[in-house]
């Protein structure tokens, strides 16, 4: 590959920023626990928070942003099947119990 074609990385301000961010959202978390909300609210919250932080963590640190497409897709095709084959997992053993 061209050196042009990853030219950019992110530098030492924008990961300081994210890690504010992630701090941020992880109190958030930390804070609706202890808060203790009923669960029809606390769970979709959670995965939200969870799901957004997750997208963070692979778009900056795993430096996903700055790759192909091609990896993009690949990642998150494999993301969305993984989240498939647990959900029939998960409702397997919750509608199927003994």
């Amino acid at each position: 590959m061209a050196e042009s074609e990853h030219s950019y990385h992110p530098g030492r301000r924008e990961y300081i920023q994210i890690g504010v961010i992630l701090t941020v959202l992880t109190a958030i978390e930390v804070g609706l626990f202890y808060a203790d909300p009923p669960p029809a609210v606390a769970i979709p919250v959670l995965l939200a928070l969870t799901a957004l932080k997750f997208i963070l963590v692979v778009f900056w640190f795993m430096h996903l942003r700055f790759d192909t497409p091609l990896f993009r897709r690949l990642f998150f095709t494999g993301g969305i099947l993984a989240t498939i084959i647990y959900g029939i997992v998960a409702a397997t053993f919750y509608f199927g119990g003994a």
